[in-house]
C-alpha cells in the first residue's frame, strides 16, 4: 500500500463511484427502490478514498491541488460529493445519490484518463499566498455546488417529462416532487453564488494590492461565470425564470463551466 500513488487512490475512488452508478442503474432497470443507505455508504467510501488521494497530491505539490485541469475536475467532483453527503442525509433523496455517483464517476474517470491534463513538475503553485489559495478553493467548491445544482435541474426536467407523458414507473417513480426539487435548486443556486462571490472578494484583497499579478483571462472567465449565475438567481427570485426553462438554463450553464475549466487551470501565481 505504501507504493500507491495519489492517482491510485483516486482510481479506487472512481471505482466506488462507478459501483454506485452500476448498482443504481440495475435497481432502476429492475424498478426496485434504491437503497439510500447502501448508496450513501458507497459514495462515502469513494469520498474517503478521494480525500486521501487529494491529500497525497497536496503534499506532493505543497498546496491545494488546483493547478491543472485534472486537479480541477477531481476537486469539483470531491466538492459535489461532500455537499451531497450533507444534502442527501438532510433531504433523504436516494435518487440524488445515484445521479451524484454518475457525475462523480464521469468527472473522475475522464480526468484520470487523460495524462496530458496532469503534467508533472508543479510545486508550490500558490507561492506563500494563502489568500489566492483560499480564493481558488472557494471558487472550485462553488463549482461543486453548481454541479449538484445541475443534477437537481436534470431531475426536474425528468420529472416534468414523466408527468406530461404519464411515465410513472422505473426511474421516474423514484424522482422527488417538483416542489421539493425547486426548493433544493433555489438553495443550491443561492449557496453557489454566495460562495463564488466570497471567492472573488477574497481574491480582490490580493489583486487590489498588486494589479500586475492579475491573469485577465482567468479573472474574466470567473467573473463571467459568477455574473451568469447571479443573473439567473435574480431572475429566479423575481419569478422571471422558473420551472423547466430554469432547469435547462442551469444545465447548459454548467456545461459551459466545464468547457471553461482549461482556461482557468495552470499556474496561479499570476491570478
Amino acid at each position: 500500500m505504501t507504493d500507491f500513488t495519489d492517482r491510485t487512490w483516486l482510481w479506487f475512488a472512481a471505482a466506488c463511484y462507478l459501483a454506485g452508478f452500476v448498482l443504481g442503474t440495475v435497481a432502476v432497470i429492475r424498478e426496485r427502490k434504491l437503497s439510500r443507505a447502501l448508496m450513501y455508504f458507497i459514495i462515502s467510501a469513494g469520498f474517503t478514498l478521494q480525500t486521501f488521494g487529494l491529500y497525497l497530491r497536496g503534499l506532493e505539490v505543497k498546496g491545494c491541488p488546483l493547478g491543472n485541469t485534472f486537479e480541477l475536475f477531481q476537486f469539483m467532483a470531491w466538492s459535489a460529493i461532500a455537499l451531497y453527503l450533507v444534502i442527501g442525509a438532510t433531504f433523504r433523496l436516494s435518487l440524488l445519490g445515484y445521479f451524484t455517483s454518475v457525475l462523480a464517476a464521469a468527472l473522475t474517470v475522464v480526468s484520470l484518463s487523460f495524462p496530458a491534463w496532469d503534467p508533472e513538475g508543479r510545486v508550490n503553485i500558490f507561492g506563500d499566498n494563502a489568500w489566492i489559495e483560499f480564493h481558488a478553493a472557494l471558487a472550485l467548491f462553488s463549482y461543486g455546488v453548481f454541479a449538484l445544482l445541475t443534477l437537481t435541474a436534470l431531475m426536474y426536467v425528468l420529472q416534468v417529462f414523466s408527468l406530461k407523458r404519464h411515465h410513472l414507473h422505473g426511474l421516474f417513480s423514484f424522482l422527488p416532487s417538483i416542489r421539493e426539487l425547486d426548493h433544493i435548486s433555489l438553495r443550491l443556486l443561492t449557496a453557489g453564488v454566495v460562495l463564488l462571490t466570497a471567492s472573488l472578494g477574497v481574491g480582490a484583497v490580493y489583486w487590489l494590492d498588486d494589479t500586475s499579478t492579475v491573469n485577465i483571462t482567468k479573472l474574466a472567465v470567473t467573473v463571467g461565470i459568477w455574473l451568469a449565475y447571479a443573473i439567473v438567481l435574480v431572475l429566479r427570485l423575481r419569478d422571471r425564470l422558473v420551472g423547466k426553462r430554469l432547469a435547462w438554463f442551469l444545465i447548459v450553464l454548467f456545461v459551459l463551466v466545464l468547457l471553461t475549466l482549461p482556461l482557468v487551470s495552470g499556474s496561479h501565481s499570476t491570478s
